[in-house]
């Protein structure tokens, strides 16, 4: 017969992360990095990561580390979302993704939440979540990238998405994953001191080599140099690789060979499509996607990207030449992020002005091996970034939970 309380044994502190997915891998390798990283720093540590990644399980996870899927949701291209698989109306699957979030933060019981990049989440779903878990005292942490968008559109966004009074009565601080002298997210906002006050950049977030690699898909180069093409998920890669691929075509000596990750995201007929053209080309490989791009990054001899945040801290990371090749819709986060780290010296930024000549990819690619490596740039506190996240979650964790008031708060759909 059991006596005394037979409530579950809080072995451990536990963190909660939010992940703002819809399409593309950003969001989720960011917040995959930092749970596998914080609880490498902490041995009793759990992290439990939501997420609307339809490929979230194709990732390994470390121990004492799992997720959550709520129904996935896309953004179309005239910016409305629509659910990704679910037959709903989109209000439908917000609603439930919403519940699944609450209710899994009810459960789990949180002593530290840590939402990426959207204050609210996606359409205000985390609002009633943040509530909940500031009337029971848990610390609550927004992590930002180092670039949001150009100040002129994202001050507009929030303002439309009434994100200020989130800012000053729910968070208690802001995680800026980058460095000002690089790139400052907020810079051009106006924020009251009481905001500004709770924002530490941390650095970028370093990768390292996954603890046991796959075999090596590159039999084919015969151990030749290689660099590596990467435009991220994929989703709207397909200028960057028809751009590339036209260079090979046109030019057969090239420093280099080439390995093309299409990306997960890529339309299937504009895979196959690419691959008929690789296949014609003797220096050129291609792969769909693989979960464990920093062996393939780590064994380049140079990179070319759209330059995604993750990418870019890659790129820092294994130390590499890199040419960027940002995207500038639906957001100027890479272009902004390109032009920043090419004037610090770190990458070489390629403007795509929409005609993509040839003979500038080629001329680019002939001088890749001539550039720099980032570590040739100092800058102090560069890829401190999760070792600060961890510093910072202990002082967090390290703060006794307190309930307070629930706080009475207008939030509106963005």
């Amino acid at each position: 017969m059991a006596h005394g309380n037979s409530g579950p044994t809080r072995t451990g502190p536990r963190i909660l992360i939010y992940s703002h997915d819809t399409m593309g891998l950003g969001h989720l390798r960011r917040c995959r990095a930092i749970a596998h990283s914080l609880v490498e720093q902490n041995k009793d540590l759990s992290v439990l990561i939501i997420s609307g990644s339809p490929i979230i399980g194709s990732f390994d996870f470390k121990a004492r580390v799992d997720f959550v899927r709520v129904p996935g949701v896309i953004k179309l291209r005239n910016g409305e979302y629509t659910s990704l698989n679910l037959h709903l109306d989109i209000r439908e699957t917000l609603a439930i993704r919403a519940s699944i979030i609450r209710h899994t933060a009810a459960a789990f019981a949180p002593d530290l939440f840590l939402v990426d990049k959207e204050p609210l989440g996606l359409r205000g779903e985390v609002a009633p979540t943040l509530a909940m878990l500031k009337a029971r005292g848990v610390p609550m942490i927004l992590g930002l990238r180092d670039v949001m968008d150009d100040p002129s559109l994202l001050e507009p966004e929030w303002k439309r998405k009434n994100v200020l009074p989130a800012l000053r009565d729910l968070y208690d601080a802001i995680w800026i994953y980058g460095l000002p002298q690089i790139c400052d997210p907020l810079a051009g906002i106006t924020l009251p001191k009481t905001v500004k006050r709770k924002i530490s950049y941390t650095g970028y977030l370093q990768r390292s080599l996954p603890s046991s690699p796959k075999a090596d898909p590159l039999e084919g180069f015969g151990g030749e140099p290689y660099i590596l093409v990467t435009p991220g998920g994929g989703g709207d890669g397909d200028a960057l690789i028809d751009w590339v691929l036209r260079a090979y075509e046109a030019d057969g000596r090239l420093p280099h060979n080439a390995l093309i990750v299409f990306g997960p995201f890529m339309l299937p007929e504009l895979q196959a499509e690419f691959m008929q053209r690789v296949e014609r080309l003797p220096r050129v490989r291609a792969l769909t996607f693989d979960t464990r791009l920093e062996a393939l990054m780590s064994n380049a001899a140079g990179v070319v990207a759209m330059g995604g945040y993750n990418t870019f801290c890659e790129i820092l990371s294994f130390d590499k030449r890199a040419i960027l090749v940002p995207r500038t819709a639906p957001r100027l986060e890479q272009l902004i992020r390109a032009q920043q780290a090419q004037e610090v010296g770190l990458v070489r930024m390629l403007g795509d002005d929409g005609e993509r000549d040839v003979r500038a990819m080629i001329h680019a690619l002939r001088q890749l091996p001539l550039q720099g490596t980032p570590s040739e740039v100092v800058v102090p506190g560069l890829l401190d970034g999760l070792v600060n996240v961890g510093r910072l979650a202990a002082q967090s964790l390290s703060q006794k939970p307190r309930a307070v008031a629930r706080p009475r708060l207008a939030f509106v759909r963005g």
